[in-house]
């Protein structure tokens, strides 16, 4: 049951490294879309003074994030919930920040507005929104490693594929976030913050 992802091995220090200056000193950081759950055992290993909340659509994630914390996992760990970024309400009333890696290019447009409206309802003004992932940007030319994989996606589901920035960041501005940071990260990644603004 316990899964294992071998890119979490690659750019879990990279995203820590981020993320070390931009989530809050103290708090619950809501983690979207755990996957695996090799990332939320990471974080929570990394920042012990935050509290880190996994949670995933599905079963099986859920079930491999429940068996990475019941073997190697610490006290500021919490066992995952069930959540679906696009169903609100979400299953969680309250969070300092939330943490999403990797969602959005392998799920519906509807998962993205769902992420952003369900942040905003439960983020305090100034809290950030992470994400990560790969990109399309209007000003920048996209690799074709990248383009390829969008390919790929699009292939396997219509509704999947790399998300333009501009969008994504339009997206924020509807649920009164903005953009206060971007982040080239390793193979073509990016970390986009966003903070609550209203």
């Amino acid at each position: 049951m316990k899964r294992h992802a071998p890119a979490t091995g690659r750019n879990s220090g990279p995203i820590a490294a981020v993320l070390d200056g931009e989530l809050p000193a103290h708090g619950t950081v809501l983690e979207i879309a755990s996957g695996s759950g090799e990332h939320a055992l990471f974080f929570a290993r990394r920042f012990p003074h935050l509290v880190w909340q996994p949670s995933d659509r599905e079963f099986d994630a859920l079930a491999s994030i429940a068996v990475w914390r019941e073997e190697e996992g610490t006290g500021n760990l919490l066992p995952p919930i069930e959540l679906d970024a696009s169903s609100l309400p979400w299953p969680a009333a309250q969070a300092d920040a939330v943490v999403c890696i990797n969602m959005i290019h392998i799920s519906p447009w509807a998962a993205t507005e769902g992420l952003f409206a369900g942040a905003a309802a439960i983020l305090p003004k100034d809290a950030p929104l992470i994400v990560y992932g790969p990109f399309t940007e209007p000003e920048v030319e996209t690799v074709e490693s990248n383009l390829a994989f969008d390919a790929n996606l699009r292939s396997r589901n219509p509704a999947w594929g790399l998300r333009d920035r501009a969008a994504v960041d339009a997206q924020a501005r509807d649920e009164g976030f903005i953009r206060s940071a971007r982040y080239a990260m390793p193979a073509n990644n990016l970390i986009l913050v966003y903070r609550r603004r209203s």
